[in-house]
């Protein structure tokens, strides 16, 4: 359990939600999350930091924290401890890995932190910080169905939790951390290359006594972890995408991982600061973190893993509040209802619209040709379509599209992320145009299916007009030359001219797509 922290007497009084803190001690990280809980909507993240002390270096060597490393890792607590305090948390939960957990003043440090800065830091087994990652990834996707690895490389050690049917059948920690692996098997002594295959060879040597059997080979492979996450940038750099957008969702393939590692190999540090993605103060130990990575898909022979944005911080959220208060089924929608909070949009309101959507959506999607996997877009689309309002409600379109795709903590990959931020500009004014950069950019594919969801946005967003959710539910009936859409009132008799004339006023994209005029009256 965790252990209380003691809130100075200048700290903010409790508000309505409980504001927590999250600090993870790393081998080469500490980070430090501080979100609010409400029992009936959930954890909210409002505040993260992130510093690089590396208190792992030397570790493998000497087999103790180095003093230097102890004092950059002080200073960065020291900080930590004074944003907790601005903020408002009445909770704090701080725990400490590999490093400290194996150094020999593991010990002196946490007392140390414990004594003069007050944070309740402890050291946690390795089984204990494989089932915080795993509590992560498993709040933020769906694990059910077949098999699942997830691997945490910190900078000590390669955490592998593997679950079946969303349950934990095994775990292991192994000493494969980037910064460990970097100092004993890349030490520059040798030509990159022949340092690279015998950490690899050290890699495979130990999996095979962890993952005994074929029955592992084939899972889905899910990273967490700054290798993981300077890896989704990179690619997504390498594709085109720009880096800067979040990479929680994203999809790597093996051969890309293979393609970096052997790209990265060639370089030196000093050339990795320069790689798009790559956060300079990893140009040392990438090479390792991505060798470790390529040789852990390698053995489970998966073609591709999916990154993780969250880890072992999340985790120690969910243990303060309890599986009860947070249920670990993940609402897919959780991240982005979130940021709709954020943004002060109308719940209501969007709630309604994308209720009223994805009816258009079920009864249309034959006519219109529509995938399957095109729903879940329309349903990000429609919450989120409003909340550039938060700018401006003048042009909030534009400003919806430019939040939606700078956001952190959207759950949308980048490809999502582009399309459902161009069906938010879309949803009022005039739809998607040739001239417009972003569409014109799409591959002819998305231009249609952005066409199409746009239409129906439209249209669902006009039958709300006056936000009070009057219309209950759609029926629609097509003719060879004309759809008819007839919108049934919540109550009987309740005047829904306003929201039938504003529907029929956007259902210009919609017309153009099916290719039939549209009337939309009330029921």
């Amino acid at each position: 359990m965790s252990t209380p922290a003691v809130v100075p007497p200048h700290a903010p009084a409790a508000e309505a939600r409980e504001r927590l803190g999250a600090i993870d001690v790393g081998s080469n990280s500490i980070r430090l999350v501080v979100a609010e809980y409400d029992p009936s909507s959930g954890l909210t993240i409002i505040d993260e930091v992130k510093e690089q002390p590396r208190l792992a270096a030397g570790l493998a060597t000497t087999g103790r924290l180095d003093e230097a490393a102890i004092q950059r890792a002080y200073e960065t607590l020291r900080r930590m401890r004074e944003v907790c305090q601005r903020r408002g948390v009445r909770r704090l939960n701080a725990v400490a890995t590999a490093a400290v957990r194996e150094a020999e003043n593991g010990e002196d440090f946490t007392n140390l932190v414990r004594e003069e800065l007050e944070i309740p830091l402890r050291i946690i087994d390795a089984d204990h910080e494989a089932s915080l990652s795993y509590r992560s990834v498993a709040h933020h996707f769906k694990l059910e169905g077949g098999r699942t690895i997830v691997a945490d490389i910190g900078g000590g050690s390669l955490e592998l939790i593997g679950a079946v049917d969303g349950l934990v059948e095994y775990s292991t920690s192994l000493p494969f951390g980037a910064v460990r692996a970097t100092e004993m098997y890349l030490p520059g002594k040798r030509e990159m290359h022949k340092e690279i295959s015998t950490l690899r060879g050290q890699v495979r040597k130990r999996l095979r006594r962890a993952f005994p059997g074929k029955e592992w080979i084939g899972a889905t492979i899910i990273g967490s972890g700054g290798t993981f996450t300077n890896l989704g940038r990179m690619a997504a750099a390498r594709r085109g995408s720009s880096p800067a957008n979040p990479v929680h969702g994203l999809t790597v393939k093996a051969a890309e991982v293979e393609h970096l590692v052997e790209w990265l190999g060639h370089m030196t540090p000093e050339q990795r600061n320069r790689v798009a993605g790559l956060n300079p103060q990893r140009a040392d130990i990438i090479v390792a973190g991505l060798a470790v990575t390529a040789s852990i898909l390698d053995w489970v022979e998966a073609r591709e893993l999916t990154i993780s944005a969250y880890g072992l911080r999340e985790g120690l959220l969910l243990e303060m509040v309890g599986d009860d208060a947070v249920p670990i089924a993940v609402d897919p929608l959780r991240l982005i209802r979130e940021f709709v909070e954020r943004c002060h949009g109308d719940r209501r309101h969007v709630e309604h619209v994308r209720l009223l959507s994805l009816q258009l959506f079920d009864q249309l999607a034959g006519e219109l040709g529509c995938e399957p996997s095109e729903r879940p877009l329309l349903e990000a689309a429609a919450l989120l379509h409003d909340v550039g309002q938060m700018v401006s409600y003048r042009k909030h379109h534009l400003h919806s599209y430019q939040l939606i795709m700078h956001a952190e903590r959207l759950n949308l990959d980048p490809h999502q992320r582009t399309i459902v931020a161009l069906l938010s500009r879309y949803h009022r004014r005039r739809g998607p145009r040739k001239k417009h950069e972003e569409f014109a950019a799409l591959e002819q594919k998305d231009k249609l299916m952005v066409r199409r969801l746009a239409g129906i946005l439209r249209v669902a967003d006009g039958l709300d007009r006056g936000h009070t959710a009057t219309v209950e539910s759609l029926a629609t009936e097509t003719g060879r030359s004309r759809l008819t859409i007839t919108a049934i009132p919540r109550l009987a008799g309740a005047d829904l001219s306003l929201e039938c004339w504003s529907a029929s006023q956007k259902a210009d994209v919609l017309e153009t797509v099916l290719g039939r005029t549209i009337t939309i009256t009330p029921g």
